[in-house]
């Protein structure tokens, strides 16, 4: 996971927070979670750049930051409930 967000960037991490959540609501059918992804990763992305730009105006947070300060604690809530299923 730490490479692929070192070679993408953290826009990219939205690769990886949108289809976990979603396969949480959707379950596991990928029939449904393909397109549910993209359009979810998508409006994500659009969010997080209106918030980015609105936000603290007239400046801008850069919307990577944004992504990671929704996507972080997400993960780790992932990775703490995946220890206590061990």
């Amino acid at each position: 996971m730490g490479i692929c967000v070192a070679l993408t960037g953290v826009i990219g991490f939205l690769g990886l927070l949108v289809p976990h959540c979603l396969r949480l609501w959707l379950g596991p059918s990928h029939r449904l979670l393909l397109p549910a992804s993209m359009l979810g990763g998508a409006l994500l992305l659009v969010v997080a750049d209106t918030l980015a730009r609105t936000v603290a105006a007239p400046a801008e947070i850069p919307v990577g930051l944004l992504t990671s300060l929704l996507g972080g604690p997400y993960f780790l809530y992932l990775l703490m409930r995946r220890n206590r299923a061990c």
